[in-house]
């Protein structure tokens, strides 16, 4: 039978201070596969500003030029070069004038993929609450994220992502806001941990 639920000995046993998360930063070859198998192993993973840490729960996966929901269809502009580089670098972006998006740039560099961070719940630092982090635009706000994080190195400095926790189960369904995309629209390529309260949208998975 598949668990639901993180044990008691394993959340113990997961570091839950900002210094041990700081020994367990992920290096840069986590980050050098492709984007779905990032976004897949993301899950669980600690994603750390400062002083402050939350879980990450939700992601979503872009693939590259050919894929027609990711900015890289456009190619490599001002904006979106950083998604021709190598991986575990950042990328942030203003969504609707309104939302700072927060991106991990994946694979080897010109492969243009990337995952979106689409939810965290709290960690280190952050009020009880699942709904803080509970969509892209209050992950940023959560963690204090702002363009000037923009193509910062995750293997250095104060921005980082550590292992932490392990989600029971995984699952898996189309990305949300791409219906421009056509057929790319219902690949199954966000990824979230099932039932937890934090995910921005649950529905039946794959």
């Amino acid at each position: 039978m598949t668990r639901s639920r993180v044990t008691a000995a394993e959340r113990n046993s997961a570091p839950r201070s900002i210094a041990e998360l700081a020994r367990a930063r992920l290096p840069p070859a986590f980050f050098a596969g492709d984007a779905r198998a990032v976004a897949r192993s993301l899950i669980g993973c600690a994603l750390v500003h400062r002083r402050r840490a939350g879980i990450i729960v939700e992601t979503e996966a872009y693939l590259g030029p050919a894929d027609l929901a990711s900015h890289a269809r456009f190619g490599a502009t001002a904006r979106t070069s950083v998604m021709f580089g190598p991986g575990g670098v950042s990328y942030v972006y203003l969504c609707y004038g309104i939302h700072r998006m927060f991106n991990i740039v994946t694979g080897r560099a010109g492969a243009a993929q990337a995952v979106l961070i689409r939810a965290i719940a709290p960690y280190v630092g952050l009020p009880d609450d699942p709904a803080i982090g509970r969509g892209p635009g209050k992950v940023t706000r959560a963690l204090a994220l702002d363009l000037s994080h923009d193509r910062r190195e995750l293997s250095r400095g104060a921005l980082f992502v550590a292992p932490a926790l392990v989600p029971p189960r995984i699952a898996r369904g189309p990305r949300i806001g791409v219906d421009y995309a056509g057929a790319w629209a219902t690949r199954a390529l966000r990824f979230w941990w099932q039932g937890h309260p934090a995910v921005s949208r649950q529905p039946t998975p794959r």
